[in-house]
């Protein structure tokens, strides 16, 4: 999550009165039909990030989503799971167990919070019938790496008894500190995979976002192909900006998703970039292309 993510999400309300007050995207609206995808290959299960899309309200990216002929939003919290139930939507990773970017599991000052509040979670993920749960390192504040990787393994072998018998799979999301979250300490898939070792538990794995490891460490498909046991979700944004993943940025994702496919990934790939068209319509256009992009 960057900056532009949190002003996404402290604007939604306003943005959402917005869209309502001029042109909404509905499922009954032509807006929405025409950007549909003409039948995906059904290789890739296509999923959105909430947050990129918070002009529009649940009701409004479901019908999106289901237009665009997939079925599943990212970092979505119990409080719209109502509404992707209502759409048969996945909530392909929950999120709202965390107490922010900063405060994570490398601090053992929040574990007795983190321990509770994801303990409450993990119940809820499980009662909606969902399967992933994100959480984050937070940020070193001066701490060794190998000293926040034995507090992060700690804290987190508190709740992984618990996500084990509940069947949900505890998510650590990896950030690029160069750009977007300075001082965050899992910013490299090395620390990382070395937590998932630690922990050895089939429900801990990785969110690994391609966009801040191009941005940390690069060598995207190589680390895949050689690590992806630890990789239980991916994200995409384009590099250098964060915009749309077509042919102005330095990724090119149709390889390396088919990397990631080759390796019998069977989870989802989550579209986390944020559109730069400033009407809803361009908005819908720029995932119907992502879509496709990554429909390998």
């Amino acid at each position: 999550m960057s900056n532009s993510r949190r002003k996404l999400l402290q604007g939604m309300a306003l943005s959402s009165a917005a869209v309502i007050a001029g042109k909404v995207v509905a499922a009954s609206e032509p807006s929405v039909s025409k950007h549909s995808n003409d039948g995906l290959k059904g290789n890739v299960k296509h999923s959105v990030s909430r947050w990129t899309y918070g002009d529009l309200n649940i009701e409004q990216l479901c019908a999106l989503v289901k237009s665009l002929g997939f079925s599943a939003i990212d970092l979505v919290g119990p409080e719209d799971w109502p509404a992707l139930k209502k759409h048969n939507i996945d909530s392909s990773m929950c999120n709202g167990a965390e107490l922010n970017l900063v405060d994570g599991w490398i601090h053992p000052e929040f574990h007795d919070e983190l321990t509770r509040r994801y303990l409450a979670h993990i119940d809820l993920v499980s009662q909606a019938g969902f399967k992933n749960l994100v959480c984050f390192s937070g940020n070193a504040r001066g701490m060794d790496p190998k000293q926040g990787l034995s507090h992060a393994v700690k804290g987190l072998k508190r709740i992984l008894p618990a996500a084990e018998k509940q069947g949900v799979i505890i998510q650590m999301e990896l950030f690029n500190s160069k750009i977007d979250h300075p001082d965050y300490m899992a910013d490299n898939s090395a620390w990382g995979i070395e937590l998932c070792k630690q922990l050895d538990s089939p429900n801990f794995k990785l969110l690994y976002d391609i966009y801040h490891m191009q941005i940390n460490e690069g060598d995207i498909i190589r680390t895949i192909g050689e690590n992806h046991q630890y990789f239980g979700h991916y994200h995409t944004a384009g590099v250098p900006g964060r915009n749309e993943i077509d042919d102005t940025q330095e990724l090119f994702y149709p390889a390396i998703v088919k990397a990631i496919l080759n390796t019998g990934y069977q989870g989802y790939l989550a579209q986390e970039f944020i559109p730069t068209p400033k009407t809803p319509e361009g908005r819908a256009e720029s995932l119907r292309q992502a879509i496709q992009i990554c429909d390998v």
